[in-house]
């Protein structure tokens, strides 16, 4: 249409789905960006907290415009973003508990209120909660507001279980690197729907990785090992900057365009909504495990 506006990059639909293929690696990269959140978020914390709200604030917005401004999968973009809603997420839920005084069963009664609002509008727009549909702008957006309620609930849950509970951060840490195996084989032993399983365990990586990165990082007095939560989250983001550029280099978490869902005409209209069938994300659970859909 002649003297049309051209859409910008941040509002052009996406060309492809916008979230890697469900594979090792990407838990062991999403564990890591929850341990090096958590440590980043302290360190920060530690020194001005005026600073550190803005460093977090400050990231988390430029990254996730970022990974909306591009239409494809790009591995360093979309971690990049999940590094910045891990430290944000972390001090989200951090700020509720010391600085309104809220226990921490209070917050992880909170977020999970606010995680099952998040999946259940999403599921009644859109009809499906699997990550091979993120091929649509509202889709996305349903995605990370999903993830950043997920890294704020398992920054509670990790906190419930160290501190309130008195279990301290390594034992804490079995027991959610235990938990994590129940989604595995209640999918793969009993029939558990492949989407609540990826769900189940994509939250519990939260708690799994800040306990042992508080196990790491903290003093000897707080039952940690004393490296330090600058010296966790510096060794950490070597890690994953590694892992992400091995990712970059091999293509090789970039999900095969039969697994996302075509968008249909509607949906790039901004109106209508495609569904994933159950059966589809159970083909890509069998490749990759729980989590291949999500």
């Amino acid at each position: 249409m002649r003297g049309s506006a051209k859409p910008s990059g941040s509002t052009r639909e996406p060309l492809a789905a916008k979230v890697p293929e469900i594979t090792a690696l990407f838990w062991v990269v999403k564990i890591l960006t929850t341990g090096m959140g958590e440590a980043t978020s302290d360190f920060l914390s530690n020194g001005s907290l005026p600073v550190a709200g803005a460093v977090g604030l400050g990231g988390f917005c430029l990254a996730l415009g970022l990974q909306f401004r591009v239409r494809r999968y790009h591995a360093a973009v979309y971690w990049l973003a999940a590094v910045a809603v891990a430290v944000f997420g972390t001090m989200a839920a951090d700020g509720l508990h010391v600085g309104l005084g809220l226990p921490y069963y209070a917050t992880s009664t909170l977020y999970a209120v606010f995680l099952t609002v998040v999946l259940v509008a999403w599921y009644r727009s859109e009809g499906t909660l699997s990550i091979h549909s993120i091929t649509t702008r509202r889709r996305e957006v349903y995605y990370w507001c999903t993830v950043l309620a997920t890294f704020a609930l398992g920054t509670a849950l990790g906190d419930f279980a160290a501190a309130t509970l008195h279990m301290g951060f390594l034992a804490a840490g079995v027991v959610f690197a235990v938990l994590i195996a129940v989604p595995l084989l209640a999918w793969w032993k009993f029939g558990m729907n492949a989407i609540l399983a990826f769900w189940f365990a994509y939250v519990v990586t939260r708690p799994l990785g800040a306990s042992f990165a508080d196990y790491l990082g903290k003093p000897h007095s707080l039952d940690g090992l004393g490296f330090g939560d600058g010296t966790v989250a510096a060794a950490a983001s070597v890690v994953i900057v590694a892992l992400v550029g091995y990712a970059v280099v091999t293509r090789s978490d970039i999900q095969r365009p039969a697994a996302a869902e075509p968008v249909p005409v509607g949906d790039q209209a901004g109106v209508g909504h495609g569904r994933v069938h159950d059966d589809e994300s159970r083909q890509y659970l069998t490749a990759n495990g729980p989590g291949g859909t999500s």
